[in-house]
C-alpha cells in the first residue's frame, strides 16, 4: 500500500482501534559490502514513548545476518544522543549563567600564574565624578597585578658598575646638582634631569652610555627610580647598548610596577580617585609587562595575563594599550572573541588620537554601546 494511502488510513482511524498486529511494519537498513545496520527513528530528550512495533524483531533479524559479528554503533543513535545532551545543556545553561553572574564566579575563567585569584570585578560608577570611581578600581587592579607579578620574579640585581660613585662619573654628564638624600620611586629634579640626559644620549646613538645611566638610576640599592627601571628593562629586553637579557628585563619591569603600585596604593587610600604621582610609571610598567606575556619575552607566553594587563592599562588611558586589548578581543587572544569590546577599545584609542587604518567598521551602529547592551 502506498505511503499516501497509509497516511489517509491513519487519519481516518479512531484512537486505540487499530490493532498492533495489523499495523504495517517498516524496517530501514543501511548496508555496504561488509556491514549492515538498523536505522531507527531519532528520539528526543524527555520522549518516553514505547519503541516502534517490530523494532525488536528487526534487530534480531539483523543479528542473524551478521552472525554475531560486532557492528558499529548506529549513526542515528549517536545523533539522537548528542541532541539530548545539547538540548539538556541549553535548558540548564541560562540558570547556570545567571547564578554565576549573581555569585561573581566569572573570575574562575581566569587561569594564569601572573593573575591574582581574588582579582575583583570592575563595578560601574554609580556616583558623581565622571568615572573617577571606575578609574580608581582599575588602578587598584593594576596595583594587585603588580604585586602578584613581583611575587613571581626575584628582586633585580645591581647593574654592572654598581651604584657607588654617583652619576657624575660619566664623562657625558653636564648636569649640575647633587643627588641629595631622597631615593625613591617618584623622580626628584636631579633624577629627572639625569633621565632626560640619558634619553638624549639614547636618541643620539650613544646607547651604551645611555643604558648605563638608566641602570644606575634603576638600581634597587640606589635611586630605585620606577621610570628608570622601565627604561632599563626595555634596554635589557632589546639589547640597547648591552647584551640582551629578557629575564632580567622582566625583573626590572616588575620592580617598576611594584614600586609605583606602592605609591599609588597610598594615594588611593588617601581618597585620590585618579591616582597619585606614580600613576604614569605604573601604567607604563603594566603595558610593557603585557608585551612580555604576549610575545614570551623573558617569561612564557601567557595570553590571559597579556590581555588583562593590556585592558588594565587601557582603562588607565594608555592609547597603545587600547589598541592592543582591542586586537585581543578581535582575535580571541586570552579571551573569547568579542567584536563589541574590540570596537569599544578601538573607538577609545581613536578618540585619544591613535587611529588604526582599516577600522571604519568600528563606527557601525550595531557596535554602539546601546546595541551591545541590548544584545547582552
Amino acid at each position: 500500500m502506498p505511503f499516501k494511502d497509509l497516511l489517509k488510513k491513519k487519519d481516518k482511524a479512531e484512537p486505540n482501534t487499530l490493532a498492533v498486529e495489523d499495523t504495517p511494519k517498516f524496517t530501514f537498513l543501511r548496508s555496504d559490502t561488509h556491514t549492515q545496520e538498523l536505522i531507527t527513528p531519532p528520539s528526543f530528550y524527555g520522549d518516553e514513548k514505547e519503541p516502534f512495533p517490530g523494532d525488536e524483531n528487526a534487530e534480531s533479524r539483523t543479528g542473524k545476518l551478521f552472525k554475531s559479528r560486532p557492528r558499529s554503533t548506529s549513526v542515528a543513535s549517536n545523533v539522537s544522543g548528542s541532541s539530548r545532551i545539547s538540548q539538556k545543556s541549553r535548558q540548564d545553561s541560562p540558570k547556570t549563567k545567571r547564578l554565576s553572574q549573581r555569585l561573581h564566579l566569572r573570575r574562575s575563567e581566569i587561569s594564569s600564574a601572573s593573575v591574582p585569584d581574588d582579582l575583583p570585578e570592575i563595578k560601574p560608577d554609580e556616583g558623581p565624578g565622571e568615572g573617577a570611581g571606575v578609574e580608581s578600581q582599575w588602578e587598584k587592579r593594576a596595583t594587585l597585578l603588580a604585586r602578584k607579578n613581583e611575587e613571581s620574579h626575584s628582586r633585580p640585581t645591581t647593574p654592572v658598575g654598581g651604584s657607588s660613585g654617583g652619576l657624575e662619573s660619566f664623562h657625558d654628564m653636564k648636569i649640575s646638582g647633587s643627588p641629595g638624600k631622597e631615593k625613591g620611586v617618584v623622580s626628584t629634579k636631579y633624577v629627572d634631569d639625569n633621565i632626560q640626559e640619558a634619553i638624549r644620549l639614547h636618541e643620539a646613538g650613544e646607547l651604551e652610555t645611555s643604558t648605563r645611566m638608566f641602570g644606575r638610576l634603576a638600581d634597587p640599592n640606589g635611586e630605585n627610580n620606577a621610570l628608570s627601571q622601565v627604561l632599563y628593562g626595555l634596554a635589557l629586553r632589546h639589547g640597547w647598548g648591552c647584551t640582551p637579557d629578557p629575564a632580567e628585563a622582566v625583573k626590572y619591569l616588575s620592580a617598576a610596577a611594584s614600586n609605583a603600585a606602592s605609591i599609588e596604593d597610598l594615594a588611593l587610600q588617601a581618597g585620590l580617585k585618579k591616582g597619585g604621582a606614580a600613576k604614569g610609571e605604573l601604567v607604563l610598567a603594566i603595558f610593557e609587562l603585557a608585551n612580555c606575556f604576549r610575545h614570551g619575552w623573558g617569561v612564557p607566553v601567557d595570553k590571559t595575563a597579556a590581555r588583562l594587563y593590556y585592558e588594565t592599562a587601557a582603562n588607565l588611558n594608555d592609547t597603545d594599550a587600547m589598541n592592543e586589548v582591542a586586537w585581543c578581543y578581535l582575535e580571541g587572544f586570552g579571551c573569547k572573541k568579542d567584536k563589541f569590546a574590540a570596537a569599544k577599545y578601538y573607538r577609545l584609542a581613536e578618540e585619544g588620537g591613535s587611529k588604526t587604518l582599516g577600522n571604519s567598521w568600528i563606527w557601525k551602529d550595531k557596535y554602539n554601546p546601546s546595541s551591545s547592551a541590548s544584545k547582552k
